[in-house]
């Protein structure tokens, strides 16, 4: 039965736009390669506060210095029902603290800070209790000067979008659809239809209770062609991230993909060109074509995942494969994580962007889109798409 649940269909026509139940904007920091989001809090004067948008932290934190009044900053406490459904909790006397790895950083700081509530708006809606954590300055390290902290989107009882759908009572899902450019959009909770719907594609999430969103890895294939792998390297699957900007793939992974990628690309007329610092892997379009919309004539990538009748395929295109660092110069957007890391593969930003990506925990089932850039739109322009 188990099975059933989880298997419910390969295809389904799910419309995301900006009548779901609750909205928030996206926007892209280009050097970064990160995105944030705007969030209205405080009771006592209304403050907007910009956060990075990240699957992996559990709970909101940020330098609340930044909002405009703590007068009506409630303190949780330590032994309170809240305190103890937050993963990570400690206590200093009977306030409940949170610690968890800053996101960013190659050596990532421990944040710790007390956890607190206020009133935050969401679509002219009242979350009355949201919960955060009060971080020191010092650990924003490695965001952007305008940026407060971070927004916990990770599975699990304290993310924000879980406080929202359990404040709400409405259906525990939540979507992002990050943009190449322009402003993009995060839902919560359902959509109402539209004339265009964008098909999407259903896939089981694997392993929630680790706190990252995770997803079964049955093959990798380039231009169609499968990568010959040891099946232990795909064993532990692929991890979403909102935090790193290229594709994270273990040595053997990056080798076979690079390999394939290279012979591929130089049968249409591209030879091979210096790396460039992050990218090993570079090449001059030379006598090659480009279609239409600027993509690159470059091969698919499509990674192998389960479905109901088997396995089912999400394609990135060369929007989503390469970058362009010179004029005629693109580079394979993905980066050797080395031998040993501690998650085989990481799915980055770069290739996230201008997909509408669902996750559904009533069903425990993952939705992602074709290339919204293939139904002639993007994550900036689909939503207002009537």
């Amino acid at each position: 039965m188990g099975g059933l649940t989880v298997f419910l269909s390969i295809f389904a026509a799910i419309t995301l736009t900006s009548q779901a139940q609750y909205l928030l904007p996206i926007t892209k920091h280009e050097p970064t390669k990160h995105f944030y989001t705007t969030l209205d809090i405080d009771s006592a004067a209304k403050s907007p506060v910009k956060l990075l948008l990240d699957l992996g932290t559990s709970l909101t934190w940020l330098n609340c210095r930044k909002l405009k009044s703590l007068s009506l900053l409630r303190l949780v406490t330590c032994q309170s029902s809240t305190c103890k459904s937050i993963p990570g909790n400690s206590c200093d006397g009977n306030t409940c603290l949170y610690r968890q790895p800053t996101p960013l950083g190659v050596t990532p700081v421990v944040t710790t800070g007390r956890v607190v509530q206020d009133r935050a708006t969401i679509s002219k809606a009242s979350l009355r209790s949201f919960t955060f954590s009060c971080a020191e300055e010092k650990h924003l390290q490695g965001l952007t000067p305008q940026v407060a902290g971070v927004l916990g989107l990770s599975p699990g009882r304290s993310p924000f979008w879980r406080q929202v759908t359990t404040a709400f009572n409405i259906i525990p899902k939540f979507a992002l659809c990050l943009p190449s450019s322009g402003t993009g959009h995060f839902y919560i909770g359902g959509g109402k239809g539209c004339n265009k719907p964008v098909p999407m594609t259903l896939t089981p999430l694997k392993n929630i209770g680790s706190g990252n969103y995770q997803l079964s890895v049955q093959s990798i294939y380039v231009g169609g062609s499968p990568l010959t792998l040891n099946p232990s390297l795909l064993e532990g699957g692929a991890t979403l991230s909102t935090v790193v900007p290229y594709t994270v793939l273990q040595t053997d992974i990056y080798n076979a993909l690079a390999r394939s990628f290279t012979q591929k690309v130089t049968k249409i007329g591209m030879f091979e060109a210096p790396g460039r610092e992050p990218f090993t892997d570079c090449f001059d379009e030379g006598a090659s074509t480009r279609n239409r919309r600027g993509l690159k004539n470059v091969p698919v990538i499509e990674i192998g995942l389960p479905g109901r009748a088997g396995e089912v395929k999400w394609s990135f295109h060369g929007d989503n494969t390469v970058v362009r660092v010179l004029e005629t110069v693109i580079c394979l957007a993905f980066i050797d994580g080395g031998k040993k890391p501690k998650e085989s593969i990481v799915i980055g930003t770069h290739q996230l962007q201008d997909y509408m990506i669902d996750f559904d925990f009533s069903t425990t089932l993952m939705a992602f889109s074709e290339s919204l850039l293939h139904h002639n739109t993007s994550c900036s322009t689909w939503s207002s798409r009537k």
